[in-house]
């Protein structure tokens, strides 16, 4: 017996398989280890985790790591799957300035329009002016509220407030007249005075109602077709608000440099085929699906998808001391998206949702990294280092250790920046395909289109289901049911959206639903995991024809996800196809496919080569 270990590199983790491998080639599974990947995956800053979880797996078995003979690690291609939202339309405001943060707590009702006078200047108003005073910092809300109902004493019609600090309420409540008052406008400063705004505050649980109607801003200031069209950015980025000013200043006070999208290039073997990024995912795709196999791709210089691509291809050379212009880009992913985007023009830090493509590019490497790597690990581990087999090839021969599969199967190992397709026809004979796109670009797709600015709370969200704590003592789960506690929850949880981790329960900062998390979670999926999905089978597949398959397996850590191989299932079920989550040799779930198959394979060849040796 040969103590063998099968180590898979992955982006995110690394696992291994601790085996007694025999002569004739029966495998006795000893243990297992799971750790997170040192570096980015196939090159040699992965030397520590590996060693890591072999000792690991060692010490779990009670083995001495003086037994191990072999390891053998995947060919664990180099992935770079850099993301960028490339921006297809773009708020820019170049006649109105635009407050619309909504702040939590405006104070007032209703909409004023009148011209804007700082608060100082007040007392010098004529009787019978339409103004927007404007309170700046340091103003307490007692004095701002007496400066005001002095002027309406005098018959200066104040017809509305925007205020620097959180004093929204504790002005309007003590204005002889309610208007509506706008606050924590951070860049109060900033406000043109001595122009036409209009100050709109919706009531509580509604949104405005005027300003968010391109229409109804051109009624407000009088606008023409032209000026209407040039206002619509603004109606559309203060849509859903429950507070929001506009400011009328002069033309071209306001302009910004925009960088385009640019133009992406698709390189196949055999023809080469321009797209705009405007264009939009779908069209992208379908020019990448007639020029398939890419043999590269290349973005237009000084454009967002240009220096996207140009970062792509640095990192990899800096991790893998390949020349630039020797890196290729392996597979693209293009997904539509709305991205938040700061306004220009905008006074309290304001995003408007933009559309735009999320692109995903993987680089195609050499074996070279990886033998470096397999040299470094021998010097570390002081055992032979085998280069056991392509990753997908070897997660097909983990996953028919699944109980209830037989060939024809498929593969399907997906990962946190690749998804890794491979299908084995009746008679053995293997295909496999590496495509761009996984985990880590979902996370991102929430992250964005929620406006969190935080990965790991759009992490959270991707894996784990959502409730509403309604009380402090029970919460109404996404599917409608209810739980209850017999302890009080957090407050910091009270009235808000949580999402439902292993370590407790995690507030949701944004006015968002629950149902509309819900559904930007699964259409991120959706979009990512499940085009991926059908498109690595098409490629798979001899023909195309993914009916040609009995049994898809699925895999990976995004396998353990309580959503997507349910929405892979039914994806795939009009095909007549058995889907579902791997069960590796029985008893480990979706994991450590690709370490046992890198066993089953090598026990296999030697098997193999002992026979012929003894027949010669």
């Amino acid at each position: 017996m040969s103590l063998v270990a099968g180590v898979d590199i992955g982006n995110s983790t690394t696992e291994a398989c601790l085996t007694d491998v025999g002569e004739d080639g029966k495998v006795t599974y000893l243990s297992g280890a799971l750790g997170r990947t040192s570096g980015v995956k196939g090159t040699t800053e992965n030397v520590s985790g590996v060693v890591e979880v072999v000792r690991t797996a060692l010490a779990r078995a009670g083995r001495d790591p003086a037994e191990l003979q072999t390891v053998l690690v995947n060919e664990a291609t180099p992935v770079i799957s850099g993301m960028a939202m490339e921006t297809i339309t773009e708020t820019i405001i170049t006649e109105s300035t635009m407050i619309g943060h909504n702040p939590e707590t405006p104070g007032g009702v209703g909409l004023g329009v009148g011209t804007t006078v700082a608060f100082p200047d007040l007392p010098r108003c004529a009787a019978g002016s339409a103004v927007i005073c404007v309170v700046g910092a340091g103003v307490d809300f007692e004095d701002a509220a007496a400066g005001i109902n002095g002027a309406v004493a005098r018959g200066v019609r104040v017809t509305g407030v925007v205020v620097h600090a959180d004093d929204a309420n504790l002005i309007a409540n003590r204005l002889a007249e309610q208007v509506p008052v706008v606050d924590e406008v951070t860049l109060v400063d900033r406000v043109p005075l001595g122009m036409l705004a209009a100050v709109e505050v919706a009531e509580q649980g509604r949104t405005i109602r005027t300003l968010s109607n391109s229409y109804g801003i051109a009624t407000v200031f009088e606008l023409d077709p032209e000026q209407t069209r040039m206002i619509a950015p603004v109606a559309r980025a203060l849509v859903g608000n429950r507070s929001a000013v506009v400011v009328r200043t002069p033309a071209g006070d306001i302009t910004d440099r925009r960088i385009p999208a640019g133009t992406l290039t698709l390189i196949g073997e055999k023809a080469k085929r321009p797209v705009e990024m405007e264009a939009g995912a779908e069209e992208i795709m379908a020019t990448l699906q007639r020029v398939q196999p890419l043999a590269d791709a290349v973005g237009e210089p000084g454009t967002h998808v240009g220096g996207m691509l140009a970062r792509v291809r640095d990192t990899m050379s800096g991790l893998t001391a390949m020349p630039v212009d020797t890196v290729r880009i392996q597979d693209v992913l293009a997904v539509d998206t709305f991205v938040p985007q700061r306004i220009t023009g905008g006074l309290a830090g304001e995003f408007a949702l933009e559309n735009a493509v999320a692109l995903a590019a993987m680089v195609r490497t050499s074996r070279g990294p990886m033998e470096l790597l397999a040299a470094r690990l021998r010097v570390a581990l002081g055992t032979e280092v085998l280069i056991g087999g392509v990753e997908a090839d070897m997660a097909l021969l983990g996953a028919l250790t699944t109980p209830g599969t037989e060939r024809p199967v498929a593969i399907l190992d997906l990962g946190g920046g690749s998804t890794d397709a491979a299908v084995s026809t009746e008679s053995a004979e293997v295909h496999s395909v590496h495509l761009a796109g996984a985990g880590d670009l979902v996370t991102n797709l929430i992250d964005s289109e929620l406006g969190l600015e935080n990965l790991e709370l759009a992490e959270e969200i991707k894996k784990y289901p959502l409730a509403k704590a309604e009380s402090f003592f029970h919460i109404r789960m996404e599917d409608g049911t209810v739980r209850f506690f017999e302890k009080p929850l957090p407050a910091d949880t009270f009235a808000r959206v949580v999402v439902l981790t292993d370590a407790g329960m995690h507030p949701i900062p944004t006015r968002h639903g629950v149902e509309k998390i819900r559904q930007v979670r699964r259409s991120a999926k959706h979009r990512v995991f499940v085009v991926n999905a059908l498109r690595a089978l098409e490629q798979v597949v001899p023909g195309g024809n993914i009916r040609r398959t009995g049994f898809v397996v699925v895999l990976g850590g995004s396998a353990l996800d309580f959503e997507i191989p349910d929405m892979i299932a039914e994806a795939v079920a009009e095909f007549g196809i058995v889907s579902g989550t791997g069960n590796v040799r029985g008893s480990e779930g979706p994991r450590n496919a690709v370490a046992t198959g890198l066993v089953v394979g090598y026990a296999a060849a030697r098997a193999a080569r002992i026979a012929v040796s003894a027949d010669g």
